[in-house]
Order: C-alpha cells, then sequence, then structure tokens
C-alpha cells in the first residue's frame, strides 16, 4: 500500500525535484540518505543551551544588533503552518524611553535534529533581527551566517515531508515511525 502524498513543506520547489523526493519516500530511501548526510543529532537539549547556541551565533555574525531577551524550544510553534521557528520583536514605552524585547522560539521537535537543521533554523530566525522580510537581503544574509542554507533548507523540508508521510526517522536506534505530532 502506497503512502499519501504530501508535498506542502517543498511547495514552490521544481515539480522534478519534488516527485524525486515521493519517489525517495516510496522506496524508503529517503531516511537513510539524509542519515548518511546529517549522521547525528544535536546536544542542544534545554532552553538555556539554545540561548546559549543562539548567542553565539549572534555573537558571531550579528554584534550590533539589540540583545535577545528571550530564546527557548515552544510546543505551541506547528510545522503544519509553516512555522519552523519564531521571531518577535516588542517595542513599549517606559516613561521617557523606548525598550524593545527580542525573543526567539524554536519548534521543539527540533530538540531532537541533526544540528545542521537547528543551525538553518536559527539562521533564518537571527537573520530576521536585520531583515523583516524574506528578499534577497535576507537570503544573502542567511547565505553570509550559514554557506550551505539553501540545501540545508531544501533537505529539512524533504526530512518534514517524509514525517507528514509516517515514514521512519532517520535518527531513530529502531525503526520507529513518525508521526505528524511529534
Amino acid at each position: 500500500m502506497s503512502r499519501p502524498r504530501r508535498t506542502q513543506y517543498l511547495t514552490g520547489y521544481p515539480p522534478a525535484l519534488v516527485a524525486e523526493v515521493q519517489h525517495l519516500i516510496d522506496e524508503n530511501r529517503l531516511g537513510p540518505a539524509l542519515r548518511r548526510r546529517y549522521p547525528a543529532l544535536h546536544t542542544v537539549r534545554s532552553d538555556r543551551a539554545l540561548y546559549d547556541y543562539v548567542g553565539t551565533l549572534k555573537t558571531e555574525y550579528l554584534r550590533s544588533t539589540p540583545p535577545l531577551s528571550h530564546v527557548s524550544y515552544d510546543n505551541s510553534l506547528h510545522v503544519i503552518r509553516n512555522a519552523l521557528g519564531l521571531h518577535t520583536s516588542i517595542a513599549r514605552v517606559q516613561g521617557n524611553k523606548l525598550k524593545a524585547k527580542r525573543e526567539i522560539r524554536i519548534a521543539t521537535l527540533f530538540r531532537e535534529a541533526p544540528e545542521a537543521f537547528l543551525r538553518m533554523i536559527v539562521v533564518h530566525e537571527l537573520a530576521h533581527l536585520r531583515v523583516s522580510e524574506h528578499d534577497r537581503a535576507f537570503y544573502q544574509l542567511c547565505c553570509h551566517m550559514e554557506p550551505d542554507y539553501h540545501q540545508l533548507e531544501f533537505d529539512l523540508r524533504a526530512w518534514l515531508t517524509l514525517r507528514e508521510a509516517g515514514g521512519v526517522s532517520p535518527w531513530a536506534d529502531g525503526e520507529t515511525p513518525l508521526s505528524p505530532g511529534t
């Protein structure tokens, strides 16, 4: 019995590329291919470790941007609605001063993902501290911070497509089926 074709994460990519991903999923070859390319999961498990991880990248590439007030994994972000991460910036006037609060939240499912996928999402959210729109300047900044940004984004979207199709986690010790809600 063939799995349902779900390619919502690959919208905008050439149809031939989407068909290739689906073909790899149908033949149970996408998971092993991703495992070969990204052999290990990262160790950034806690919100504190995530804050430090994001802070290190921010310090390296975006020193002049204002500090982040909060960084965390967030269970309420649903990748089904295309929210892999979220950045917020809230400005408030206190007395005669303008105070800004900047936050980055990453979908909890990336707590157990390859470091390259986590880095891609963090780079994406950090880029929004400087550029709000997904335009050329935004993607240039992403590629400055992570030269393989576009390949990582595609591979991450292929992994999400595999999850949505109920595929097996490439990083599971056993043959544990992926469930879209986890």
